[in-house]
């Protein structure tokens, strides 16, 4: 495994969350980086990117005004707010082929394990 996400969990709507990715392996110290999710049944889908300075996000319009990506040195967040039950899913973080951000899981050479995120109704 190249990343570890962690943070998910069960939460009622309305709540919120903080996804934690971390770098053990330390791949996405230069390269921009992702969180995708994928629901039961769907495919995988993305939610939002970061560059690799951090001074430049991304996000899906599912998660725009709602989510906000950040990074330090050492690990890549997404804070969840007003979750809905339509964000549940397993978030998946990635690292990027380059250094900026991107919507294209093509983009993503190194993935996570996923952390589950259930938002009850």
């Amino acid at each position: 495994v190249q990343l570890q996400a962690s943070g998910g969990g069960l939460v009622q709507a309305g709540g919120s969350l903080r996804l934690s990715c971390a770098d053990p392996r330390r791949t996405f110290s230069n390269n921009g980086v992702g969180w995708f999710r994928q629901a039961p049944g769907k495919d995988r889908e993305y939610v939002a990117s970061i560059n690799w300075r951090g001074t430049d996000t991304d996000y899906a319009d599912s998660a725009k005004g709602r989510f906000t990506i950040s990074r330090d040195n050492a690990k890549v967040y997404l804070q969840m707010n007003s979750l809905r039950p339509e964000d549940t899913a397993v978030y998946y973080c990635a690292s990027a082929l380059g250094p900026s951000t991107s919507a294209n899981n093509r983009g993503y050479r190194y993935w996570g394990q996923g952390t589950l995120v259930t938002v009850s109704s």
